[in-house]
């Protein structure tokens, strides 16, 4: 037995964009209109599944980054820092994240603007879906002394602990594979989205078991020969492919760092693999 072809298409289908692009162009608007202190610089724009076209339908939080862009982090020594002429800046990511908290709950109020532990969290309304609200600032990373990736980097709500991811470079990165493997990369990304909100709806997993990035990141890494014939044949050379795959080799794709450890940015090996056998007796049995 395997799972249809029909309900693989019908996995594959792209969920609705319009609420998230008002939703996006919302929260730009707020932004935009207020007055920010001389010299501030930012930049909006989404991220995540509505950004990379692999939300599927039923998804609902969008992810909008607001990068401070007159200020950056980077992974400079303090004499590096000295030696390219780098200084202080007297407006950084602390007091912009002071200021668009501000911001958007005057604008939307204060019931409706929360902050999360790594985000604001943007309540849902009429032509408004819920979003978190990623304040960030640039990150630079630095290889002798040149900049070779730009990121965002910010600093949890909690226990103040230094976050920095490359949204960008992953989404180029989606459209470079997508184009590579003759448009099916985004499409089987959310045809296992969906095999996996089905075993979530089934109580056979958790919802975190196996977030949407980790799920992006884990097909990006599945050479591109498997991305061919039906959907059928598609979903089982991925997952075929991902059984037998050194886990150890996985990187994140935006910078090549390892997909799985111990840190709070990373993911467990054993879960992830759980999550595969549970794929694997969903097409087995269906």
């Amino acid at each position: 037995m395997a799972i249809s072809e029909s309900q693989l298409q019908s996995w594959s289908n792209q969920g609705a964009v319009t609420l998230s692009k008002q939703t996006h162009e919302s929260i730009r608007y707020a932004l935009n209109t207020s007055n920010w202190p001389q010299g501030v610089s930012y930049d909006i724009y989404l991220q995540g599944s509505y950004k990379n076209d692999t939300n599927i339908r039923g998804e609902s939080d969008v992810d909008v980054v607001v990068e401070l862009t007159s200020a950056f982090s980077s992974n400079l020594t303090n004499d590096e820092k000295r030696s390219l002429g780098l200084t202080s800046a007297t407006y950084g990511w602390s007091e912009f994240m002071r200021d668009a908290l501000n911001i958007l709950q005057d604008y939307y109020g204060t019931e409706q603007i929360t902050q999360g532990n790594k985000c604001l969290n943007l309540a849902p309304a009429t032509r408004r879906l819920p979003a978190d609200i990623i304040i960030c600032s640039t990150y630079k990373w630095y290889s002798n002394l040149a900049v070779v990736a730009d990121g965002i980097t910010f600093w949890t709500h909690g226990n103040n602990r230094q976050i920095t991811s490359y949204p960008k470079i992953h989404a180029d990165l989606c459209v470079k594979k997508n184009g590579e493997t003759n448009g099916r990369f985004k499409p089987t990304v959310r045809m296992f989205k969906n095999a996996r909100s089905h075993l979530v709806d089934q109580g056979v997993i958790d919802e975190k078991t196996a977030p949407s990035y980790l799920l992006e990141c884990l097909i990006y890494g599945a050479p591109n020969n498997n991305f061919v014939g039906d959907f059928q044949q598609t979903y089982y050379n991925i997952l075929n492919w991902l059984l037998n795959a050194d886990y150890n080799s996985f990187t994140f794709p935006s910078l090549k760092q390892s997909l799985f450890g111990t840190s709070d940015s990373q993911w467990s090996i054993d879960k992830s693999k759980r999550f595969l056998d549970q794929l694997v007796k969903l097409w087995n049995n269906s």
